[in-house]
């Protein structure tokens, strides 16, 4: 490879195999390949930060929002399910439910079927935030992989995909 071909992984990569050039569990390959997949994630979560900066829509918000709009039943969930799918406590769920409500993005109702249940609802004007936001975002993260052509992202997918199939085995 041609030094101005070389990126700051690259340097990283060539340190850590100087350091550990007796070790035989040290792959360059895999220590480059991950470094690159952290700085692009890193990326990512800097652009989105900066995005709903100074905004009284969080991207906390966006994302309990997010996965309310695209979970296997869209629409209507519980505190609970929507706890899972993000990954949070049942405690900041609430939380982060208390202030979509506040803000009119969602309601909160006592299922008539089974009164111990609570179902969570975009409202209208929640369902056009989800929309203006996730629209911003899918930009966000085509141009954080601008520098690939169709093919190649396709390339990268195959080459990801591969991978995330072999974590669920």
């Amino acid at each position: 490879m041609a030094p101005d071909e070389r990126d700051a992984v690259d340097h990283h990569v060539a340190r850590w195999a100087e350091y550990w050039k007796d070790n035989p569990n040290f792959d360059a390959a895999v220590e480059g390949a991950i470094t690159r997949m952290q700085a692009v994630l890193k990326e990512l979560k800097r652009v989105d930060a900066i995005a709903f900066a100074g905004s009284d829509f969080t991207l906390e918000d966006f994302w309990t929002l997010h996965a309310l709009m695209v979970q296997p039943y869209p629409t209507e969930a519980t505190p609970a399910q929507l706890a899972d799918a993000t990954g949070v406590t049942r405690a900041a769920m609430t939380s982060r439910l208390d202030r979509l409500v506040a803000s009119g993005l969602v309601t909160r109702e006592v299922d008539p079927l089974d009164r111990r249940r609570i179902v969570v609802r975009p409202t209208a004007a929640g369902s056009a935030a989800w929309d203006k936001y996730v629209h911003e975002g899918m930009r966000r993260e085509q141009h954080l992989l601008r520098a690939l052509s169709p093919g190649e992202l396709e390339q990268l997918n195959a080459l990801l995909r591969k991978v995330v199939r072999s974590l669920a085995e």
